[in-house]
């Protein structure tokens, strides 16, 4: 598609000067701002063993070395509570957040007790789906996101998760016997792997459509491409070298043959994410959730917490923070926030501070991302009108026929519109990898053992 080619290349200019970081030089977190609504995400960055394509700070699991780190990220959250912050919603991400699901739930609990979180998503992976983790989540966890991949054998191998996981068709089974213990069950896929052929994908979709999970996220395998900036040097170096390359050319082909598939069950809850239509086959026999309080809970929470909310704070080892247009990097070092939280302070060691023209991008795509932008919001949040503040965003979308809903209040988007936001969402989270990348260049030699 042109236009895919088109904004991945302005995409590149445009984010290449974002991409580097500054050292915080005793700069601190701001203080929470009257009525606004944060939400809380927790980095857990321990795994039984790597995958080649992830580039969020992760670690080679050690439990006495996770044991003493989620008790610093419980310390953390104390600081931050500290200087005023609440919480209506926590995303735990990882890593594997469930790789010591005791020290979880303590974690998740406190969240609750201190920071007044409802509602809490969180990730895992197929083998950790069992009687034991899901007993100790429900009623902790309203939204449990499984990282699956693919369903397809050969992939699996190639992505060296076969024989740690399982068959595709032994991890379709545990979801199918977990789905249902959660209100929002989500099952994560990636698409234009290397190798994938469209009747692999096509097999992908059907195994989603047969898990019952209410919901499932497909993104695009964000490494190098040839004339692609990619995930990350490192990261797409092995993957090259393990996997070979993604067919770049294929990428709209097989998200729009996704889109087609999954139709007749899902509806789009964002871009790339799919939340199963209501039916009262599924509703049968169910147990209501209901949170603290009474009410109930939310079916229809998506991996992108960003797109609800304009701020998010981030608490652990190397995670972001989102507040008042600039971004905070918490140390990649584990040694070194262990040291910074045993002195009463937060992991900050890097920030990033943008523009006013880049925070309305920002706000632009995340709101259309989740597949509608209030054009009067965004003029409370910027004293300016959409088309006047962002007349060369607005007139390449018009141009390409993206907006289904144009007019004086809303913008919402046609497929095309929703393809060209994944390709925005690819680049933007091909940018912070690359500040994942630089943020993890000064980690001590003793902690780089641990990331291969």
């Amino acid at each position: 598609m042109i236009s895919e080619r088109l904004l991945t290349a302005y995409l590149k200019y445009a984010t290449r000067k974002l991409s580097r970081l500054q050292a915080a030089d005793g700069t601190a977190l701001p203080p929470p701002r009257p009525q606004r609504r944060y939400l809380l995400y927790a980095h857990v960055p321990f795994c039984e063993s790597l995958c080649p394509y992830c580039s969020f700070n992760r670690f080679v699991f050690e439990e006495k070395l996770a044991r003493q780190y989620f008790a610093d990220l419980r310390q953390e959250m104390r600081i931050v509570a500290g200087l005023g912050y609440r919480f209506p919603s926590m995303y735990i991400g990882g890593g594997t957040p469930t790789i010591l699901v005791e020290e979880l739930c303590e974690t998740i609990d406190l969240a609750r007790s201190l920071l007044g979180v409802k509602e809490v998503s969180c990730e895992t992976n197929p083998n950790h789906l069992n009687d034991t983790i899901a007993k100790r989540l429900q009623g902790r966890v309203q939204r449990l996101s499984v990282g699956v991949q693919s369903f397809d054998d050969d992939l699996l191998r190639q992505m060296q998760r076969l024989e740690r996981f399982g068959s595709g068709k032994a991890i379709l089974a545990r979801i199918q016997a977990y789905a249902s213990a959660f209100p929002s069950f989500n099952v994560d896929m990636i698409f234009n792997l290397p190798g994938q052929s469209a009747e692999s994908l096509q097999r992908d979709a059907d195994m989603v459509l047969r898990s019952t999970a209410n919901q499932t996220t497909f993104y695009p395998l964000m490494t190098s491409y040839p004339r692609r900036s990619g995930c990350s040097p490192a990261v797409g170096q092995q993957i090259r070298r393990e996997a070979g390359l993604p067919p770049s050319e294929k990428e709209a082909r097989f998200y729009f043959l996704l889109t087609r598939r999954l139709a007749g069950e899902y509806l789009p809850a964002s871009a790339w994410t799919f939340s199963r239509r209501p039916s009262p086959l599924m509703d049968r026999g169910s147990t209501p959730f209901i949170l603290p309080g009474g009410s109930a809970e939310r079916t229809d929470l998506i991996d992108e917490y960003i797109v609800d909310y304009d701020d998010y704070l981030g608490v652990g080892s190397g995670a972001f923070s989102y507040l008042n247009g600039s971004l905070y990097v918490n140390t990649f070092s584990l040694q070194e926030y262990r040291r910074l939280i045993s002195q009463g302070r937060t992991a900050l060691t890097a920030l990033r501070r943008y523009s006013r023209r880049d925070q309305m991008r920002y706000f632009y795509m995340m709101r259309l991302f989740g597949l509608k932008l209030d054009k009067q919001h965004f003029r409370k949040a910027f004293g300016v009108a959409l088309e006047r503040g962002l007349w060369l965003e607005t007139l390449f979308m018009r141009f390409f026929a993206a907006y289904q809903q144009d007019d004086g209040r809303w913008l919402t988007l046609t497929p095309t519109g929703r393809y060209l936001m994944v390709v925005m969402m690819r680049e933007f989270f091909t940018s912070v990898n690359y500040l994942r990348q630089q943020a993890r260049q000064h980690l001590p030699v003793e902690e780089r053992a641990l990331i291969h």
